[in-house]
């Protein structure tokens, strides 16, 4: 029997509204088994020798209105094998429970605490658990950026006895999907990795670059020497073909339209106005090795 033998947490954030899970293993695509959310309704870890019924009945019962211990405790009375089984739930008001059967395989154990409910099973000692809670706990940030700092604490401090091989994250909230048609916010996996869990803090950095949002105050106006190391990227690729004048007229404007729907980052720029959001501005000057 293979078990997938994990570690996670699971946590709501009650400013954001945002409900999620990350999740590591010594499992391949551990992603594809753990993790299960839904905005306005909770998440559910499910995990050892998951029982996957657990993701979607479980929020089906707290849909439904039942507290996450209470849900808990309906997914277990109808599991003739809950003592293999470990799961971690919050409900949509950040209550959290946790199980660990009798049967999963030492180290195993969890805690919950306000808003989160952490646990592992063939951990490299109890101070897994504790890392990814008290790290969770301390941590400040959205929620994705909190999950992934506790994940990776729980990794450093052993996570899963047997080594690395893949992590998760999924953080929902309402209409957080992309165009807003679905909850699906935050979902990443790195299914097959030596270092899975630094490959998903990649990811998460990659997310931001794409689909943040940078204040105004870190916008920054395309024209003059700023302008100039984009016009000469977009002559040295082909999509701009005059001099790189450092003028922001129509032809540039045309040109980066194309260049930068090309490199998918048309959200992060006003092409109205001729603005930028500077991290992506500085992302594109080290992909194509402009010195700024």
């Amino acid at each position: 029997m293979i078990y997938p033998s994990t570690f996670s947490i699971v946590a709501y954030d009650p400013q954001e509204q945002t409900w999620g899970i990350a999740v590591a293993s010594k499992f391949l695509a551990v992603g594809s088994v753990v993790p299960w959310a839904k905005a306005g309704i909770g998440a559910v870890a499910t995990q050892s020798y998951a029982n996957t019924s657990f993701g979607p009945h479980g929020l089906d019962l707290m849909g439904e209105g039942l507290s996450a211990s209470q849900a808990l405790e309906r997914l277990l009375s109808d599991d003739p094998d809950r003592e293999q089984r470990q799961v971690g739930l919050v409900d949509q008001r950040g209550g959290s429970a946790t199980f660990t059967g009798k049967s999963c395989y030492a180290w195993a154990g969890g805690v919950t605490g306000p808003n989160f409910a952490a646990q592992g099973n063939i951990l490299a000692s109890e101070q897994v658990v504790n890392a990814l809670a008290e790290t969770f706990t301390k941590t400040n940030g959205n929620l994705p950026k909190r999950l992934h700092a506790a994940l990776l604490a729980g990794d450093r401090a052993g996570g899963d006895r047997r080594g690395r091989q893949s992590a998760a994250i999924l953080v929902v909230k309402a209409k957080g999907g992309y165009g807003g048609f679905n909850d699906r916010w935050v979902d990443y996996r790195v299914d097959d990795h030596p270092d899975p869990v630094l490959r998903l803090g990649e990811l998460l950095n990659l997310h931001e670059l794409y689909f943040g949002k940078s204040d105004e105050s870190d916008r920054i106006l395309l024209e003059g020497e700023v302008l100039r190391p984009l016009q000469l990227i977009m002559i040295r690729l082909g999509y701009y073909h005059s001099e790189p004048s450092g003028t922001y007229d129509e032809k540039t404007r045309t040109a980066l339209r194309a260049f930068l729907g090309n490199e998918n980052f048309e959200e992060r720029v006003d092409f109205q106005t001729g603005q930028i959001d500077k991290p992506v501005y500085d992302h594109i000057l080290r992909q194509f090795q402009v010195d700024q």
